[in-house]
């Protein structure tokens, strides 16, 4: 934590104590707890070299979308995607790799968070039931972790122990099947998460183009539902799926095609029904080009997709009443192949890590037009891939 924010709580105390003032102690207080309450912590996965630090841990200021470097841990080998307990307290990171422990399996590996700084301490391994890692998410009771395996196309859950640590797999699904576009040559998963509501987990798999849908039992069990999901327009290639904030839709990235479809959602089934698909392009770029990742803004209004070779993100207004999608802006951007994006949880400041221009790069986002505005701040750093933002729970 930086030193000014490390010496305030002392500060209050000495200025209550010499005034005598508990009133004028209590109005500094919170108003330190209200400047605290304006930064954000960024958590930045990468594929930097394992031997330097490769998880690194930013404080964002939305006020100006500066990014400050709080403090990095060693992660692994490409420990590309993270996610947080709801607690803070435990990180969790996959490393996107096809060979662990001489087995063929990525790893996962769990991570304890120090509450004053931030600093990752290695709690243990374990392998991802599965080959190149690169989603990983946590149920909504937080009792087991969630992986999908690009390599072979299985999924895994992986219990949590005592203080965050990692159980071997308790389940691994594998998927069948290919699509018609040659990176489509076998089962691809590339996402799984619950829906919001945790009834069911939902896994996305690029390679045969379709939304498999789950219920996890009290042993751990990953339960496929009878008929898949959604199926997606053969070569498709459907990469992330996200859910409305507070609408029955959700909206899906479609990486091979460049496409974004989206989608209403039926909690009771665990289906989907497609409501429209748009072009993540504009007219007359014929150029090559993969979508990556997918973000509906904060307050519900606007989606963001982003486009790896036009180098972009896509804006699209949300119609409230049917879920569908009208183009607002393409947003050319500074860097190369924007492999991942993300909103503060205000809803202020876009976050964009572009994967081979080692850069992550901020805008402000308009709450009520959807279009974004550089801030003029960056920050460099090899290969990010990943970006977590949560507020700020570093105490002293």
């Amino acid at each position: 934590m930086s030193q000014p924010f490390r010496n305030r709580r002392n500060f209050l105390l000495t200025l209550g104590a010499g005034l005598g003032g508990s009133a004028l102690l209590a109005a500094c207080a919170r108003t330190a707890r209200s400047s605290a309450a304006t930064s954000y912590l960024v958590y930045v996965g990468t594929y930097g070299p394992p031997d330097q630090e490769n998880i690194v841990l930013y404080r964002l200021t939305p006020a100006t979308g500066a990014l400050t470097r709080v403090t990095g841990a060693k992660g692994g080998v490409a420990p590309s995607f993270l996610t947080v307990d709801k607690d803070r307290r435990t990180l969790y990171a996959v490393n996107e790799i096809d060979n662990f422990q001489n087995t063929p399996n990525g790893g996962v590996s769990a991570f304890a968070i120090d509450p004053r700084t931030g600093g990752l301490t290695l709690l243990g391994q374990q392998a991802s039931g599965g080959t190149i890692p690169c989603y990983i998410s946590l149920d909504k009771q937080g009792r087991h972790a969630l992986v999908a395996n690009y390599g072979n196309g299985t999924v895994a859950a992986l219990p949590l122990g005592e203080g965050g640590t990692l159980r071997a797999a308790s389940s691994v699904d594998q998927h069948q099947g290919l699509g018609p576009h040659k990176n489509q040559a076998n089962a691809r998963a590339h996402c799984i998460l619950p829906d919001p509501g945790g009834q069911h987990l939902f896994a996305v798999d690029l390679g045969n183009d379709t939304v498999y849908g789950y219920t996890l039992d009290a042993a751990g069990q990953l339960q496929a539902l009878a008929e898949p999901a959604f199926r997606a327009k053969p070569g498709a290639g459907p990469r992330i799926l996200t859910f409305h904030p507070s609408k029955p839709w959700a909206y899906l990235i479609n990486e091979l095609d460049s496409t974004m479809t989206a989608l209403a959602y039926d909690p009771g089934r665990g289906t989907f029904r497609e409501i429209q698909t748009l072009t993540t392009l504009p007219a007359g770029f014929t150029e090559w080009n993969a979508c990556a990742h997918v973000h509906v803004s904060p307050n519900g209004r606007f989606l963001y997709g982003s486009n790896r070779g036009h180098n972009s993100l896509v804006v699209y207004a949300i119609d409230p009443s049917s879920g569908r999608l009208a183009l607002v802006e393409h947003v050319m951007l500074p860097g190369k192949t924007p492999r991942s994006f993300t909103f503060d949880p205000s809803g202020r400041v876009v976050l964009v890590a572009h994967q081979q221009s080692d850069t992550i790069v901020t805008y402000f986002a308009d709450a009520r037009t959807g279009r974004l505005r550089p801030t003029g701040a960056s920050v460099a750093l090899p290969a990010p891939v990943c970006l977590q933002v949560y507020p700020d729970f570093l105490r002293d």
